[in-house]
């Protein structure tokens, strides 16, 4: 029983481990998108005969970059407090884990002592056999 629960627990851990690596792939997805979209704010220019050549319409378009940066970053303040819930809970699936295969251990041990024990008593029955024998 106790070992299903060191398994169901190790499990489990291994698949927060998992939403922990997805959730920073996606906060590292923003940050290269705040990046690329930071850099076309930057990089945004009027062009004399294109379809941005007015100044309002490129103010009109560097603000709605940065509206859609301030979206990303409220994403991944998001996922920054999902990630810290999921560590929180990890180290706590690790601490039941530790503890199961602490238990796990010890009955190992209780079942190599009562091992020895009983072929030392079934040794000492064959020596005590013996001298009556004789």
């Amino acid at each position: 029983m106790i070992e299903k629960l060191y398994n169901l627990k190790k499990t489990q851990t291994d698949q927060l481990l998992m939403q922990k690596g997805q959730l920073l792939a996606k906060i590292e997805t923003i940050n290269a998108e705040v990046m690329f979209t930071q850099n076309k704010i930057d990089t945004a220019t009027l062009q004399r005969f294109g379809s941005v050549s007015d100044f309002s319409i490129l103010a009109m378009h560097k603000n709605t970059m940065k509206q859609h940066i301030a979206k990303l970053e409220n994403e991944k303040v998001v996922l920054n407090e999902q990630l810290e819930k999921l560590v929180e809970d990890i180290v706590q699936l690790q601490k039941e884990t530790e503890q199961y295969a602490y238990i796990l251990e010890e009955e190992k041990r209780e079942a190599l002592k009562k091992l020895l024990l009983a072929e030392q008593e079934a040794s000492e029955e064959y020596i005590q056999s013996k001298y009556i024998a004789q």
